[in-house]
């Protein structure tokens, strides 16, 4: 996901641009603590310190976990037969196929935070913090299951044969179908334009803006910083158009221009990063043994991390919920545009986003830099455990990758364009059904909306606006909020769902050993 530290500033210091920068974030930052400071608000539980959020994310994980029978482990198997094409036909409802869905998602979930956010936790809570943040992806993966389920079953099917799904979709329709009468239905469209509203704006700033503008710092520190040639605010500006034009392209030919995009994106990124990190780790691999023994006896051992054991924990816990997006329902919009006609398909094949992205890369990330052992992590930690500030994330992974070879950032470089052009083409679309949901879809309205996203994505790259990012992770992470009490609600449907679903399962194993 698009979590990370603070942006680097690029608006330059004086003139115009930084000028119109501080009077944005002037006018932001007293909204922007006031929601933060309540989404990411922290609560004591039996003397351990968390933010609240967290706590709502994973144990909502865990009770869906129980109450479908660790569908992810019990799955798994099945999700990647619906994924290869099997119980799937080429005219079922929808635009795009299982893999697509996947691969589109994933997209959005696999961000700079993979990246960035991940070195910032193996620092803030040790090698240990991996095994909790695997848990939590582990735990995760139920809670996919259960509202993309809920998206393809309550997904709008429109007359040209596009669709619209998501949270604000199945709140809405699923309320007032679960709780007949006014109230169910008011309820619902309370909660599903509040969500609209939370995803289009997080799909502008955050999705949009905070990648562009990372991208953009990444690639100017690997070519000289403020001394190299990308060093100005003309190069910012220029990079901007470039990243519009291309991102504009691909948009304007809606979900199944993405999913085509996605599907070849995707696995190209994942595959680069994945052998990027096995790189590193097989130059050390006589480090393995006790980088996995460090990730192990970390997540229990008080002593081990600055942290201890409880800091691992919640580390942890806190980047997997930010990274896979479990429990926020934003993946839903995707994986509603399946071409299904049975909705538990699509959850399955939803339960693999969260282990891929942080069972796999997450992990690959931090056992890449625990191997890797530099000095700048050593002195990180040493610095965040004398009370000081976090390290830049990025930095920190980079600097692992330096340590095979000088030029090797360049790669983690071309992985973080990668990511950052997927995710904003994924969030273009989330932020589209957002729009349409809340303004009423039509030719005009789409085409205005892609062209204010364009433009946004200039902005990204020349400005920082801090407060605007803030805010948006946190109306984003306040989405959660209302979409797990939706959740909780409705999971009876999706378990009856998942019940006729076996038992079309049963009866066509049944003919064909008849036939």
């Amino acid at each position: 996901m698009t979590t990370s530290p603070p942006p680097v500033t690029l608006a330059a210091e004086g003139g115009a641009l930084s000028s119109v920068e501080e009077a944005i974030n002037n006018v932001f930052t007293p909204v922007s603590d006031a929601v933060a400071g309540f989404v990411f608000a922290e609560i004591t539980v039996f003397g351990v310190t968390f933010p609240w959020i967290v706590g709502w994310l994973v144990i909502a994980a865990a009770i869906f976990t129980a109450y479908f029978g660790v569908i992810q482990v019990r799955g798994f198997a099945t999700a990647l037969r619906i994924v290869r094409g099997r119980h799937s036909s080429p005219d079922d409802p929808g635009e795009i196929t299982h893999f697509q869905a996947l691969s589109s998602a994933v997209s959005g979930t696999v961000g700079l935070g993979n990246i960035a956010g991940v070195g910032v936790a193996v620092t803030i809570g040790g090698a240990g913090a991996t095994f909790w943040m695997i848990l939590a992806g582990l735990l995760g993966m139920c809670t996919k299951f259960v509202e993309c389920t809920l998206g393809v079953k309550y997904r709008d099917v429109h007359p040209d044969g596009t669709v619209s799904g998501g949270p604000m979709h199945y709140l809405r329709k699923g309320l007032a179908e679960r709780f007949p009468g006014g109230a169910g239905k008011a309820v619902g469209k309370v909660l599903a334009a509040g969500a609209a509203a939370m995803i289009l704006f997080f799909g502008i700033a955050g999705g949009n803006m905070f990648q562009a503008n990372q991208t953009f710092a990444q690639l100017r520190n690997v070519t000289g910083g403020e001394e190299g040639f990308l060093g100005t605010d003309g190069a910012a500006l220029v990079f901007g158009i470039i990243l519009a034009l291309v991102v504009g392209a691909v948009i304007i030919g809606g979900i199944k221009s993405i999913g085509r995009v996605t599907g070849k994106l995707v696995p190209a990124m994942a595959i680069l990063y994945v052998l990027g990190c096995l790189t590193v780790i097989l130059f050390n691999v006589t480090a393995v043994p006790d980088a996995i023994g460090q990730i192990f006896t970390g997540a229990f051992n008080a002593d081990s991390v600055a942290g201890g054991a409880i800091g691992a924990l919640i580390v942890g816990f806190q980047r997997a919920a930010f990274s896979n997006e479990a429990g926020l329902g934003s993946a839903s919009i995707a994986h509603s545009a399946v071409k299904t006609r049975r909705p538990v398909t699509e959850g399955y094949v939803a339960l693999l986003e969260p282990f891929i992205d942080t069972v796999v890369i997450c992990t690959m990330t931090a056992l890449t830099i625990v191997v890797a052992q530099t000095q700048f992590w050593k002195d990180a930690q040493a610095t965040v455990f004398a009370g000081g500030p976090r390290p830049d994330g990025v930095t920190v992974t980079s600097e692992s990758f330096a340590t095979v070879l000088p030029w090797f950032p360049y790669v983690l470089t071309l992985a973080v364009v990668l990511f950052a052009v997927s995710t904003i083409i994924t969030w273009s679309y989330y932020g589209e059904k957002a729009w349409t949901y809340l303004f009423g879809k039509s030719k005009r309205s789409e085409a205005v909306y892609r062209v204010i996203f364009c433009l946004f994505t200039v902005v990204g790259s020349v400005l920082t606006l801090g407060s605007v990012l803030d805010f948006a992770d946190a109306v984003l992470f306040l989405l959660a909020l209302f979409n797990i009490v939706g959740l909780y609600l409705l999971a009876p449907v999706v378990k009856r769902e998942l019940k006729e679903f076996k038992e079309y399962l049963r009866t066509k194993r049944e003919d064909a050993e008849v036939g």
